[in-house]
């Protein structure tokens, strides 16, 4: 009889990936799998796929904001007290080479002391101290970690990561009498897909609207350009209308918040080419997810500007616009598209496409981008969530993945704001 698996590959250094440690057992265990705890060296991965050594040190300062205000989230979210370590991030090469020495039972308490220490004790998990202490504490030789056949097993792993088209941690797939049967999924915020190959159907961690919720206002900032941005704007009314919370809609040029923040103006363009393939995977996997039609389409990328405009001008056309690209293949940077979907909206094209043209119209959309920039918006979609009573701080949610925390929050659920 076949036994499902699940490979979890994973360095100490990454918080995510602990994230994740403390779940997957029971994930597996809920559905009769078990786990592969696959140690590999995250910098090696990165090595491999000329990737920078910490990534996070070249993201725009809005994004570093946002991405460390979301680990802290995640991490609150699993029960977590997330505290990053001095001098973080540290070297984790023995770290993880004694978690290659370990096996079975062993390499998982060895991996959880070492996630515990240093995500929660702060402690230095390059000192070789620190490391002879667990190492004594499961009955392991710290010295045995540093011979030969343990290195080679950790480069192995590494490599045989990256051929899978691992690019980062935590990453986890589903193996069946030692191949491959389910797909490359990467965070702790993807173990819902993991679930859900587990089961044979979707499984969404998403949770349900309570009595007593406050009154929020969800102000969703969106560019059609983005496909990310279609596959939130799909499900933005749903949750908000879900939880009784006032949904405002404001389109903003993505390209012009990319220039004045740092970032590549088409983010996709500039990712190595692992991490290409699985976002256009991963794009397609969450469209099955939320049960819409998807399709890239060959004129990406697209200009924009008009079709927002005319978003502007008539709200209604928004999802056929965003519809006619993403769904359709149709380029929106050209104004007969746009009238054609204007006009299938049952509206007067050539009245909004003028309006598209006027200074009123264009400072909308100006304002709106430089609202986006000044909430820390570092991409779409976003989402700003205020408490109409006034009390509390906006909480600012990025991405379409998101979709979950963003349930949480028009609950009432306040997020740890996050720091290091």
């Amino acid at each position: 009889m076949s036994t499902r698996v699940v490979r979890f590959s994973y360095d100490i250094v990454c918080p995510y990936a602990w994230v994740a440690s403390t779940q997957v057992e029971a994930l597996a265990a809920r559905h009769g799998a078990t786990v592969d705890w696959d140690p590999i060296l995250l910098g090696g991965v990165f090595r491999a796929l000329q990737s920078p050594d910490v990534p996070a040190a070249t993201w725009a300062p809005q994004k570093a904001v946002l991405g460390l205000q979301d680990v802290h989230r995640q991490a609150a979210l699993a029960g977590l007290d997330l505290r990053f370590a001095e001098g973080h991030p540290r070297r984790s090469v023995d770290a993880m080479r004694l978690c290659a020495l370990a096996t079975g039972a062993t390499r998982v308490a060895v991996t959880a002391a070492l996630y515990q220490a240093y995500w929660q004790q702060g402690r230095d998990i390059s000192d070789m101290a620190v490391l002879a202490e667990i190492a004594t504490a499961h009955g392991l030789e710290l010295a045995d970690a540093q011979s030969d056949a343990v290195r080679q097993e950790l480069r192995a792993r590494t490599d045989a990561a990256v051929g899978r088209g691992v690019f980062g941690v935590p990453t986890l797939q589903i193996f069946e009498d030692g191949e491959a049967v389910g797909d490359l999924h990467w965070g702790s915020d993807r173990l819902h897909l993991v679930e859900g190959e587990l089961a044979g159907h979707p499984v969404s961690p998403e949770p349900a609207p309570v009595p007593g919720a406050p009154p929020m206002r969800v102000t969703v900032f969106h560019d059609m350009a983005s496909p990310y941005a279609y596959l939130g704007m799909t499900q933005a009314s749903r949750v908000a209308e879900a939880h009784g919370a006032e949904l405002v809609s404001r389109p903003i040029l993505l390209g012009a918040l990319f220039r004045d923040i740092g970032t590549p103006i088409v983010p996709l363009f500039a990712m190595n080419r692992s991490k290409q393939q699985w976002y256009a995977a991963e794009l397609a996997r969450w469209a099955a997810f939320w049960g819409v039609d998807y399709a890239f389409p060959s004129c990406f990328p697209v200009r924009s500007v008009t079709a927002l405009r005319a978003s502007i001008v008539a709200p209604e056309c928004t999802m056929p616009l965003y519809r006619a690209l993403w769904v359709d293949g149709l380029d929106i940077g050209q104004d007969d598209v746009v009238k054609d979907v204007l006009v299938g909206c049952g509206l007067d094209a050539e009245a909004v496409l003028a309006q598209t043209r006027t200074a009123d119209v264009k400072a909308v959309l100006k304002d709106n981008t430089s609202a986006a920039q000044a909430l820390g918006v570092c991409g779409v979609p976003s989402f700003v969530v205020e408490r109409l009573d006034g009390t509390g701080e906006p909480v600012v949610l990025w991405g379409q993945d998101r979709i979950f925390q963003l349930a949480h929050v028009l609950r009432g659920w306040v997020p740890p704001k996050g720091s290091i």
